[in-house]
C-alpha cells in the first residue's frame, strides 16, 4: 500500500467491527497496519485455503498473542512502544485488566496516540453494556417519531452508529491527535462512544424536528423506494423543486389535473399510490434508461455487483477485486499521495515472527 499515511505504525486489536473499521480505513490510507489476534490452534498455513476476503480484515497483517499471559501482554506493550496510534475495541475496562490500558502503553510510548473506542463510553452506568446499532440510535434520537406519521423513524440498514458515527468519527479523532502530536511531542487518549458519534451524525435530523411546522422527508413520496414492474426497485430523492418538477415530467405527471400537493403532508398517500403506480407500470431498465438522461434525484437500487457496473461507479473505480472479491475501494482519492490497491486478509497469526522482528529491531 501507499497513501498519505505511509509510514504510520497502527497497532489493532482485534474485536468489535468498528475497530476492525478503522484498521482498514487507516491500512487504505497507508498504514502498516498490524492486528493482533488470539493465537490460532494450530499453525497459519499461507497456502492453504483461505476464507472468503473480508474487506474488514483487508491490508494489514497478523500476529498472535495470548494476552492473558505475561509473555503476551510484554509483547504487545513492546510493539506499542514503536507504535504511533493504538486501537481496541474492548469493553470498558477489560484492557487495563490485561495491562495493555492507556496508563500501560503511554508509560511506554508517551508519543502513543491511545485509540479506544466503545458502545456507550468509558463513563456512565451503561458503560459495560453491549450497545448494538438499534439501540444506540433509539437512545441518540435518531430514531424520534416522525411529527407527520406520529412512529418512530425506520431505522436505516447500514450500520449507522458502528461505522458513520463510531468508526469513521474515531479515525477522525485518531488523525487530530496525531496532528496534535507533531506539535506537542505527546501522545493521548482518543476515546470514542458510538453513542457519541450517532448523536453527532444526527444533528441534522435534530435541526429537522426542532423548526416548527418542518417535516422528515422520510415518510415523504418524492424521498421514497418504488417497485418497478419487474420487482426492481428505484430510489427517488426528489427534494428540491428542480428535481421534483423533472421527477413529473419523466412520469407524465407535470401538469395533471388534481395532482396532490406535495406541500401537504395530508396529500402524500395519494401522491405517493400515484407515483408507485406509474413506477409499476414499467421494468427498472425502462426507468433507468429513462432517468439517467435527466437530473430528478432517482437512482436504481442495485446490488454491489450491479453497483461495480455502473457508469459513474467504474469512472471512479469505487469497487476493487481483493482476493477475487469484489470489495468497496479506498474512499478518498489524494493527488499527490496515491493510495495503493488494498492487501488481501492475512491468517491469524500469520505475521508474527516477521512483525516481531521487524518493530522490535
Amino acid at each position: 500500500m501507499a497513501g498519505p499515511l505511509t509510514g504510520v505504525r497502527v497497532l489493532e486489536f482485534a474485536g468489535s467491527a468498528p475497530t476492525a473499521f478503522v484498521g482498514t480505513v487507516l491500512a487504505d490510507l497507508g498504514a502498516d497496519v498490524v492486528r493482533v489476534d488470539r493465537a490460532p490452534a494450530g499453525a497459519p498455513d499461507p497456502d492453504g485455503d483461505r476464507a472468503p476476503e473480508n474487506p474488514l480484515s483487508r491490508g494489514r497483517r497478523s500476529v498472535a498473542l495470548d494476552l492473558k499471559s505475561p509473555e503476551g501482554v510484554e509483547h504487545a506493550l513492546s510493539l506499542a512502544e514503536r507504535a504511533d496510534i493504538l486501537v481496541e475495541g474492548f469493553r470498558p475496562g477489560v484492557a487495563d485488566r490485561l495491562g495493555i490500558g492507556p496508563e500501560a502503553a503511554l508509560a511506554r510510548n508517551p508519543r502513543l496516540v491511545y485509540g479506544r473506542v466503545s458502545g456507550w463510553g468509558q463513563q456512565g452506568e451503561w458503560a459495560g453494556r453491549a450497545a448494538h446499532d438499534l439501540a444506540v440510535l433509539a437512545l441518540t434520537g435518531a430514531l424520534d417519531t416522525d411529527p407527520v406519521t406520529g412512529a418512530p423513524v425506520q431505522p436505516p440498514t447500514a450500520y449507522l452508529s458502528s461505522f458513520a458515527g463510531g468508526a469513521n468519527v474515531h479515525v477522525q479523532g485518531l488523525l487530530a491527535a496525531l496532528h496534535a502530536r507533531e506539535r506537542s511531542g505527546r501522545g493521548q487518549v482518543v476515546d470514542t462512544a458510538l453513542a457519541d458519534g450517532a448523536a453527532l451524525i444526527s444533528t441534522l435530523v435534530h435541526q429537522w424536528r426542532e423548526v416548527p411546522g418542518n417535516h422528515t422527508v422520510t415518510d415523504a413520496p418524492h424521498y421514497s423506494l418504488y417497485r418497478a414492474a419487474d420487482g426492481g426497485y428505484l430510489a427517488v430523492a426528489a427534494i428540491e423543486p428542480r428535481l421534483y418538477q423533472n421527477l413529473l415530467e419523466q412520469l407524465g405527471l407535470a401538469g395533471a389535473e388534481d395532482l396532490p400537493d406535495r406541500a401537504d403532508p395530508a396529500a402524500w398517500p395519494a401522491l405517493r399510490a400515484l407515483v408507485a403506480a406509474r413506477f409499476g407500470s414499467r421494468d427498472r431498465e425502462h426507468w433507468v434508461k429513462l432517468f439517467d438522461a435527466v437530473d430528478a434525484g432517482v437512482a436504481p437500487v442495485l446490488t454491489a455487483a450491479e453497483a461495480a457496473e455502473h457508469h459513474q461507479l467504474a469512472a471512479r473505480g469505487a469497487f476493487v477485486e481483493v482476493g477475487g472479491t469484489l470489495q468497496p475501494a479506498p474512499a478518498s482519492r489524494f493527488g499527490a499521495t496515491p493510495t495503493g490497491a488494498p492487501g488481501r486478509a492475512p491468517l491469524p497469526g500469520e505475521h508474527t515472527e516477521e512483525v516481531l522482528a521487524e518493530w522490535r529491531g
